[in-house]
């Protein structure tokens, strides 16, 4: 192992002899705090590229902590890596493949970029991940204008810093900005999303499901969406994939009262036939699918963040909307 000299762009190398092989040659760049908007922290064409006969330069890089999409970027430029945790994918193709996951930080990494899971956050995720905004850019005062409840420019600003610093959105030259990473960004979105600030009402009314539907015909002001299918309910509509007895529903905190009012509905400790989800604002009913003859169903992508909380049934529930129904509109607007 050596130190490497400061024009050569590492800061140290570990060489190895593959049996029967080339010696394999690790140069590891050293980061405190690296993301994906800086990547590669290196020129790895002149630095790294330059293989002799018998010799495979490996580039790698070296942090204290490096997150699950850091280590994404890594895997799909052709780097290896470790951190402090013990974490590590180390792969020379033909000769070795070392992999270790799960292992806790010793290393506490300050909070760089926005929360992606707070409920203003989620205002701007639900605006620039519809398929109809994909495929064209959106000035910062555009997207605060199309946010609903609204927020400030600053936070718009602050989640697309951050986006754009984890490589899951795109800037053009004229300060326009478009997601160039719709899936990885949507999994990011789901690990952040607080779902606990969502309230869950465990109920038991006498009405069927079509009475329930009935029933709350005239629920909500007639122009917005304010009670609608959501969870499993809604999944059972956009995705048929796994079916549960219970009704599931999306109502807004200014409806709760009349909600109940007008199903019967009981809390109960168990025996629950209805479950009653109040939002902490009506971020979740923006762009609510209004299906013909029928009650409206939160959008995919919220239905797909709900289910997806739940282990097991619920994480196949999320799997068929996004191979069902997210996947194939983004792809309509050529995003694959």
């Amino acid at each position: 192992m050596h130190g490497g000299p400061v024009d050569l762009g590492f800061d140290f190398s570990v060489s190895a002899q593959a049996p029967n092989g080339p010696r394999l040659e690790f140069v590891v760049e050293c980061k405190m705090s690296p993301r994906p908007v800086h990547f590669p922290h290196v020129n790895i064409e002149r630095e790294f590229r330059d293989q002799l006969p018998n010799r495979i330069r490996v580039p790698v890089l070296a942090a204290p902590v490096i997150g699950s999409r850091m280590a994404e970027v890594c895997w799909e430029n052709g780097w290896s890596w470790f951190d402090l945790t013990g974490n590590c994918r180390l792969c020379v193709p033909g000769y070795l493949y070392i992999e270790r996951k799960g292992g806790k930080p010793t290393y506490r990494r300050p909070r760089v970029g926005a929360n992606l899971g707070t409920p203003q956050a989620s205002r701007v995720l639900r605006v620039i991940l519809q398929p109809y905004q994909l495929s064209s850019f959106l000035k910062q005062r555009d997207l605060q204008e199309r946010c609903r409840p609204g927020v400030s420019l600053g936070l718009v600003n602050k989640v697309l810093s951050h986006l754009r610093a984890e490589k899951y959105v795109q800037e053009d030259k004229q300060g326009g900005y478009r997601v160039s990473d719709a899936a990885g960004l949507l999994q990011a979105w789901q690990a952040a999303y607080q779902f606990k600030r969502v309230r869950q009402l465990r109920l038991f009314t006498l009405k069927r499901p079509i009475e329930i539907e009935q029933a709350l015909q005239g629920i909500g002001p007639h122009l917005d969406v304010k009670v609608a299918y959501a969870a499993f309910s809604a999944a059972d509509l956009q995705a048929p994939a796994v079916r549960q007895p219970k009704t599931w529903l999306m109502v807004s905190p200014d409806w709760e009262h009349e909600v109940l009012n007008a199903l019967g509905a009981k809390s109960v400790d168990s025996g629950e036939n209805l479950i009653v989800l109040v939002p902490p604002d009506d971020g979740p009913f923006f762009e609510a699918e209004r299906r013909e003859g029928r009650f409206a169903c939160t959008h995919p992508l919220q239905t797909y963040l709900d289910v997806s909380q739940f282990s097991g049934r619920g994480e196949e529930a999320a799997e068929a909307l996004f191979q069902q129904v997210i996947k194939p509109a983004w792809k309509e607007r050529g995003v694959t």
